[in-house]
């Protein structure tokens, strides 16, 4: 008995057929149309820091990159509730929730190496030799190496 594999499908074709990707897709559309609403009704300069999140029950969540936009959106919080409840897609918004979530850095992390000065380092190699358990005399040792270039 040999198992052979489904013929491979496109991608499009699975987005529309299968129901959990099909709804997770439409999802995804509705919130597209939902920002570029959103986006017609802001001020320009706040467009790349106001994204929308979710839109539930008259709820409506908006996701900023930083404290100084959201205090400024918080302010005209009321004519933007008001421009948004004149459009289609939003009827029965009763409020609108700003939540702080600065974007992620594009950048990998730094790394973080210890460095020890050489007096640092002969220190811990002096101590090292001091120290009966071969583990702890080795982890001081690898430690030690880590001192700064010259």
């Amino acid at each position: 008995m040999t198992f052979r594999p489904l013929p491979a499908r496109a991608p499009a074709a699975l987005l529309r057929e299968a129901k959990p990707l099909k709804s997770l897709f439409s999802q995804a559309q509705q919130l597209a149309q939902l920002q570029s609403l959103l986006e017609s009704q802001l001020q320009p300069a706040a467009r790349g820091h106001c994204h929308v999140a979710s839109w539930r029950e008259g709820c409506l969540l908006l996701i900023i990159t930083d404290g100084q936009w959201a205090t400024r959106l918080r302010y005209q919080q009321r004519r933007l509730q008001r421009q948004l409840q004149a459009l289609d897609a939003f009827t029965g918004l009763t409020r609108i929730l700003f939540k702080v979530q600065p974007p992620m850095p594009t950048g990998g992390l730094p790394s973080r190496t210890a460095t020890l000065s050489p007096a640092a380092a002969d220190s811990i190699q002096t101590t090292a030799l001091g120290i009966d358990d071969p583990k702890l005399r080795e982890a001081l040792e690898r430690l030690a190496r880590h001192t700064q270039p010259k």
